[in-house]
Order: C-alpha cells, then sequence, then structure tokens
C-alpha cells in the first residue's frame, strides 16, 4: 500500500516523485497535464483496472477520459476536472488538481486492506 503521512502538498509531491513510469511528479500542475499521474495513482491500487503499460503521454485526452472515468465508477470519486478543461492548458491550477487527488487517496486508501 502506498502511505502517505504529509501535512501539506509538498509532502505528497515528495512521497511520489518518480514511483512510476512516464510520471515524474515535481507539483500539483504541470506534473498532471498529461494525465499520467492520475492513471498511475489509480493503476497502483487498482492495477486490474486497465493496462497503464500501454499509455502514452502524448494521448493526453484518453488518459484523463480513463483516469476520470475509472475513478468515478470503480471508486465513486466525483469527477471533479474535465477532461476538456484539463487539456486547455499545461499548467492546470494546482488547488484544483490537489482537491481532486486528495478525493482519490481517500477512497483508494479506503480500499487497501488494514
Amino acid at each position: 500500500m502506498l502511505k502517505l503521512q504529509v501535512r501539506h502538498s509538498n509532502g505528497f509531491v515528495r512521497c511520489w516523485r518518480n514511483m512510476w513510469t512516464n510520471v515524474n511528479i515535481e507539483n500539483f500542475s504541470s506534473s498532471w497535464n498529461d494525465g499520467l499521474a492520475f492513471c498511475a495513482l489509480i493503476h497502483h491500487h487498482l492495477p486490474d483496472a486497465f493496462d497503464y503499460a500501454t499509455l502514452d503521454p502524448a494521448n493526453k485526452k484518453e488518459n484523463f477520459d480513463l483516469a476520470f472515468i475509472t475513478a468515478e465508477q470503480r471508486l465513486g470519486v466525483t469527477p471533479l476536472l474535465a477532461t476538456e478543461d484539463m487539456l486547455l492548458t499545461d499548467k492546470p491550477d494546482w488547488k484544483c488538481v490537489f482537491t481532486y487527488v486528495q478525493s482519490l487517496y481517500h477512497k483508494l486508501i479506503a480500499i487497501e486492506p488494514k
């Protein structure tokens, strides 16, 4: 299980840095701009949800759709972010990304065996 015992967003970033292929999490903005970080986080906890190895950073729309739909269907996480909005910029609003990642994280740790 990926445990995060941190007090602020920089701690989240340090815990996840360089954990996944094609994902380098340095912040809660540009590091999440191709959808792979969302997919990696979900795949870490739900490896049967999709084949992470087949994802391409260039396919941003597909990555965001996969992450957001999987999170909603498999975890019941409300889609606080929209694919269309994420595609508009290379630097999404870090507060929006952080809020969504927090929602994801709380659902993901709830499904882990204790």
